[in-house]
């Protein structure tokens, strides 16, 4: 099965990271969590947000975005409203990150600076005062990209009435 990477960069609402973690453990996606966090791991509001899924969960906790860095390598895409490419127009690759950053602030701008090849935005409304999508619904759309273009890989595509057969 293809590895798909969900890194978030000091995260600060427990419930979207709670949300995300749902995302990823019902998507086979690693989640990856670069402190410092705006909560603590074992905050109510976060696992009620991920619901009894924590158990289909990869997650791993970081000291910082240099210590993620020193321990993955691969190809790193940066989800900011200030990419200049729109995440649909890349091809994903087995292995990838998905990098987004605080809900306050988005990622470091010399990140994004640096990486101008693999800096993405979600299109949005063309308005000052549109400043961008909730984090956990930019994961999703970014998650769910990457999974159409690999053609949803071991992820179930059919469901079933409880009541009727088709």
């Amino acid at each position: 099965m293809p590895a798909l990477n969900v890194v978030l960069v000091e995260p600060e609402i427990p419930q979207n990271t709670g949300n995300i973690a749902r995302t990823c453990a019902l998507t086979g996606a690693r989640l990856h969590l670069v402190e410092p966090l705006g909560f603590k791991i074992d905050d109510r509001k976060l696992k009620r947000a991920g619901l009894d899924y924590w158990h289909l969960l990869d997650i791993t906790v970081y000291h910082s975005l240099s210590d993620f860095f020193s321990r993955n390598s691969g190809i790193f895409y940066y989800f900011s409203t200030k990419g200049r490419k729109i995440h649909s127009e890349v091809s994903y690759p087995d292995g990838c990150y998905l990098v987004f950053g605080k809900e306050t602030a988005g990622l470091p701008e010399d990140l994004l600076y640096n990486n101008p090849e693999t800096c993405v935005r979600i299109p949005m409304l063309n308005n000052p005062d549109a400043r961008s999508l909730n984090l956990s619904n930019s994961v999703a759309i970014g998650v769910y990209e990457v999974l159409r273009q690999w053609n949803y890989p071991n992820l179930l595509c059919e469901g079933q009435l409880r009541q009727y057969k088709w």
